[in-house]
């Protein structure tokens, strides 16, 4: 069986094992969207992880979903994004971008601008702001010959992070924002080239994908996706048709890999391990379910097939959650009230296992 504490070669990245860090929002960033010195010791001290994929980062201003988070579309951000990469590598680790544009799922008290989707149709829920949580607003429907411009910023973004010294990106292709509404059925309601078979629906994935590996190389390309998720109200009809279209439209652009969440029958996320001829990344547990992903299911989804599995919650109270993982030492709880409160409490001060003298 393959073991989760063996290395694996991700393209040109020798990964020292198979355990990844999932993206998780932490809403730490500074005004403007820069990274912080703060950030910068969170992902050190997570970087015995096989890979880090860092937290959602909006590729533009009108991408930017919550208040809090960081960007990759301005020079200054850039700059402080450096620090965060070096800091990583130096811990010995590497760290891929998640690029993440939030369509419909954001608010004009936070960027400034009424959002854009697919179809002029609500996200379900409250979206926050500066202010608090605010009903979710109806987007802007994007017109044809604008939605070139949004496939444009995953590309621009991934560039960007190339030059900030990240290893590679991921497209936040998940989770109900603008790619996840693309894919949707009910928050696509398009009649153009865009929307309607399942040929337009994956349209826009299969572009923004596409635009990234001629910005930054295939090897440096990944995509994180929910299969059935209804996350933000998203629904997807014919989910299986979808995805063996897309991810053969994905197996032909040849990307570092896909990153697939447990958002679907066990059936189903198994036939699509056997239709994806690339890498897999596994998110074993439903992202913000009521189970956290621990060694177990870990091993389980290695037995069938994935190469790599994503941890996410165990990470934030974990930050040597690979030792504790090989020792069997237990993991520290984690308090949710500090998830997006910022500041450094419950995001920098949980320690490294203590043994008893």
């Amino acid at each position: 069986m393959t073991d989760l504490f063996s290395g694996f070669q991700l393209g040109d990245l020798s990964l020292p094992n198979r355990v990844v860090m999932a993206p998780m929002s932490r809403v730490r960033a500074a005004a403007g969207g820069l990274a912080t010195a703060s950030m910068a010791t969170y992902y050190a001290q997570r970087a015995t992880a096989g890979l880090i994929v860092s937290e959602g980062v909006q590729p533009s201003l009108i991408g930017q979903s919550n208040p809090g988070t960081p960007g990759l579309h301005t020079d200054a951000q850039v700059a402080s994004w450096r620090p965060v990469t070096a800091a990583v590598h130096a811990n010995g680790g590497r760290i891929f971008a998640q690029v993440m544009h939030g369509g419909r799922v954001s608010h004009p008290d936070t960027t400034g601008h009424v959002p854009v989707g697919p179809s002029a149709v609500a996200a379900t829920g409250a979206v926050f702001t500066p202010s608090g949580p605010q009903p979710a607003p109806v987007p802007r429907e994007l017109a044809t010959g604008e939605v070139a411009e949004h496939v444009a910023a995953y590309a621009g973004a991934a560039r960007r992070a190339i030059e900030a010294g990240f290893d590679g990106v991921e497209l936040h292709g998940a989770n109900g924002y603008l790619i996840s509404q693309f894919l949707s059925s009910n928050a696509n309601l398009r009649t153009d080239r865009y929307g309607g078979t399942v040929t337009g629906r994956i349209r826009f994935a299969v572009e923004a994908v596409a635009a990234t590996v001629d910005a930054v190389g295939a090897g440096r390309t990944g995509i994180r996706l929910s299969p059935g998720g209804r996350f933000w109200g998203v629904e997807e009809r014919d989910i299986l048709e979808l995805y063996t279209a897309l991810l053969g439209e994905l197996a032909g652009l040849g990307i570092a890999y896909v990153h697939l969440e447990a958002t679907a029958e066990r059936e189903l996320l198994t036939a699509l391990r056997r239709l994806w001829p690339g890498v897999l990344i596994m998110n074993p547990v439903l992202p913000m379910g009521p189970r956290q992903t621990g060694r177990a299911e870990a091993e389980e989804w290695l037995r069938l097939g994935a190469e790599l599995i994503s941890f996410g919650r165990a990470f934030i109270a974990n930050p040597d959650l690979v030792e504790r993982l090989r020792t069997g030492v237990p993991l520290a709880p984690v308090d949710e009230a500090t998830y997006y409160q910022g500041g450094d409490a419950g995001y920098l001060t949980y320690p490294a296992y203590r043994y008893a003298a």
